[in-house]
């Protein structure tokens, strides 16, 4: 069997997550048993959500326990099957984490169409963070024609998915990044109206000048005092989709909003979404986000660094924000 290497959970990070939090192991990759299938691993997808994983706080799925595996999903190609459904050679995505070879139940692997759009993008646009996008925008946003939807992490995997639906339904997109790089490309490759760059220091003074009707939707992907910033521009009736909290994980105290007085004076929804909740949707979605791709209406950017040893190197840099577009590892 060829030899594996994966990364387990070394130390539960108490602020910021350091390199030495994880250890590189290597054995054999393991023989798949019936029904199961062993896939070499090609991609390595770093998301946000894994540092929730990586605490020791409750949280709405398991976490990951010293000595085992990190959690992530991965896309490869099937080496060994014991399963009916799958066959040497098949393109597949699994959770098989931040290792090189995976051998999992055949009923946790995805068989993925690599002829029409490259593999990793079933890891980005086309997977969990565009799915992630796309019903919590639709279902909880329900953005109507005219109306304004802000997001922040605009130029991130899931973010720029975000504002690009928002301008297909006839929609005011409004992005927050940071660097004017990133709102550059947000402008000019996405098509989002306007995009504020939060490390200018303006944000309140920038988004209500980009917002002159005030918010309708705003899809926050990293909470803390974005969020209560946003909470001073929202509408009547507006609607909050809260997916993710990036800028508080490292903070030894949970921040406290200080507009939250807003939700009830303007009646806002407020819905945290976990994407999880729309499994029986999820065609749904693969089919109208690979239109879009296939269309040239969905555009996708990814920042890839290579070789398994540069994992944790890469997550941490995409807890800073140092990752332009959708955050992969290259394995192979």
């Amino acid at each position: 069997m060829p030899q594996n290497k994966a990364w387990t959970l070394a130390s539960f990070p108490a602020t910021a997550v350091r390199e030495d939090d994880f250890k590189l192991i290597e054995s054999p990759a393991a023989a798949p048993r019936e029904g199961e299938v062993l896939v070499k691993n090609l991609w390595l997808s770093l998301d946000p959500y894994m540092r929730g994983r990586i605490s020791q706080q409750k949280s709405y799925a398991k976490g990951v326990e010293i000595g085992e595996v990190m959690t992530g999903e991965t896309a490869g190609e099937v080496l060994q099957s014991k399963h009916a459904k799958f066959a040497p050679g098949d393109k597949v995505t699994t959770p098989s984490g931040w290792q090189l070879y995976g051998c999992l139940k055949g009923e946790l692997l995805t068989k993925v169409d690599v002829t029409r759009v490259p593999l990793s993008y079933f890891l980005g646009c086309l997977g969990m963070p565009g799915r992630t996008a796309y019903f919590g925008l639709r279902d909880i946003g329900a953005p109507k024609a005219g109306e304004t939807v802000v997001v922040s992490a605009a130029s991130g995997a899931v973010g720029s998915v975000v504002g690009q639906l928002a301008r297909a339904a006839a929609c005011r997109a409004v992005g927050i990044a940071g660097g004017r790089a990133k709102c550059d490309y947000v402008v000019q490759e996405l098509g989002f109206d306007a995009c504020i760059d939060y490390k200018a220091g303006n944000l309140h003074r920038d988004l209500k000048e980009a917002c002159p009707k005030g918010v309708d939707v705003y899809f926050d992907n990293v909470g803390g005092e974005t969020l209560d910033t946003l909470l001073r521009l929202m509408n009547t009736f507006s609607r909050i989709v809260v997916c993710g909290r990036i800028s508080t994980f490292d903070q030894a105290e949970p921040y406290g909003l200080k507009n939250s007085g807003s939700i009830l004076v303007n009646r806002i929804k407020v819905q945290g979404m976990i994407v999880f909740d729309w499994l029986e949707r999820y065609p749904e979605a693969n089919k109208a986000l690979l239109d879009l791709v296939i269309a040239g209406k969905l555009r996708y950017r990814e920042s890839v660094i290579e070789g398994i040893e540069n994992a944790p190197k890469g997550f941490i840099g995409l807890l800073k924000g140092e990752n332009f577009g959708k955050q992969l590892v290259k394995l192979a």
